[in-house]
């Protein structure tokens, strides 16, 4: 009996699921780390991490929440946040 594994990149339900099971663990854990150091996660700021689906930029979330001080910082290097980044010094 032979195993056939039909991703990555292929789209399939099995591969979309496991990727948005990661992506809701990634969350959960930048919340928990949040949460652990005490730091206050708005309601606004909570929806656009559990609805991110990229998971590089998650990990780049993750590895932020150990050192911000406000939650809204995970965000002040993500070029899809207007007016941060290095154009908007």
């Amino acid at each position: 009996m032979s195993f056939v594994s039909y991703f990555p990149g292929r789209g399939t339900v099995r591969e979309t699921a496991y990727l948005e099971g990661r992506a809701e663990g990634e969350a959960k854990g930048i919340l928990f780390v949040l949460e652990a150091r005490g730091i206050p996660v708005p309601d606004s700021v909570r929806e656009r991490i559990t609805t991110c689906t990229d998971l590089d930029r998650m990990d780049a979330w993750l590895e932020r929440s150990r050192t911000v001080e406000r939650a809204e910082d995970l965000f002040a290097e993500d070029p899809e946040t207007p007016g941060t980044g290095p154009e908007a010094d």
